[in-house]
């Protein structure tokens, strides 16, 4: 079979491809627990066995990305196995499309699209995290400190002015109300049954306080109480922008409708609050 040299060029750009996959995944095997590790490992050897079928075409031996699996392999360690894997997948739907392209030429592509395809299906049915299963008390932590405190922040920047009582003032409630939720968080759970309740509350406090900590930051560093709530605003928008990537992508969710709900609740409670504090410094006749 004669080969163009543009053929042969996405031949062993997919060799590459199935190489590199494959020493991520059998690296990821050796760090998962017992059920993950055998279905990473079997779709690790299938990787390598697409890499050997394009190797008898190319004929020649292909480098592995080095920098693509030092990447998802530390993604799935800081981040957990569920989100690199996802993220992971999300990269292989181009490198299907580019497969594709090859099946007129060579028959036993159809094969490997449909292994790829399953890739998605057994990663789905196989990962279990704790970050995962205990994301809805991380979310109750997270909504709730950047809802309550965003808008207290916002009250209290036109009541009072000045940004070191704004400060003091914000982390006080700040960890009364990580505290108060974590509780909440503990009784909740407990009655449900579904999850340890003590690490639940801890997931929500500790996202509490993690909002906490860098919402009121600003006051801290900057001396003007209006760049310091503009700076807390932005700070908030960042965190629900982060948190809400993940979830999307660990969760395989819609990304844009959670993100722009959780940004909407946050700025519209910021902004009624705005108006609150102006109030209630002309009603109580506050000047500092």
């Amino acid at each position: 079979m004669g080969i163009s040299h543009s053929l042969q060029k996405r031949i062993l750009t997919a060799q590459k491809n199935e190489i590199t996959e494959h020493i991520i995944y059998h690296r990821l095997a050796s760090s998962a627990s017992s059920e993950n590790k055998k279905v990473l490992v079997r779709i690790a050897d299938q990787e390598l066995r697409h890499y050997n079928y394009w190797k008898k075409y190319s004929g020649t031996e292909v480098q592995p990305n080095r920098l693509k699996i030092s990447f998802y392999c530390t993604v799935a360690k800081c981040l957990g196995l569920n989100f690199g894997l996802r993220l992971m997948e999300k990269g292989e739907k181009s490198a299907q499309s580019a497969y594709s392209e090859l099946k007129q030429r060579f028959p036993y592509v159809k094969n490997i699209l449909k292994e790829e395809e399953r890739h998605e299906e057994k990663l789905i049915g196989m990962l279990s995290s704790e970050e995962l299963t205990y994301a809805g008390s991380i979310v109750l932590g997270l909504n709730d400190a950047l809802v309550e405190l965003t808008g207290a922040l916002a009250g209290l920047t036109f009541a009072l002015k000045d940004t070191k009582i704004i400060a003091a003032a914000g982390l006080i409630s700040g960890i009364a109300a990580s505290l108060s939720m974590a509780g909440s968080e503990y009784l909740s759970t407990r009655e449900e049954g579904t999850k340890k309740p003590l690490k639940a509350s801890v997931y929500t406090g500790i996202a509490y306080i993690f909002v906490v900590f860098f919402l009121i930051l600003p006051y801290f560093l900057l001396e003007d109480s209006r760049m310091s709530l503009a700076a807390t605003i932005i700070t908030a928008l960042a965190i629900i922008f982060i948190f809400n990537f993940y979830i999307s992508v660990a969760k395989n969710t819609p990304f844009r409708k959670r993100f722009l709900e959780m940004a909407a609740i946050s700025l519209g409670v910021a902004a009624l609050s705005f108006f609150i504090g102006i109030m209630m410094r002309a009603f109580l006749g506050i000047e500092v």
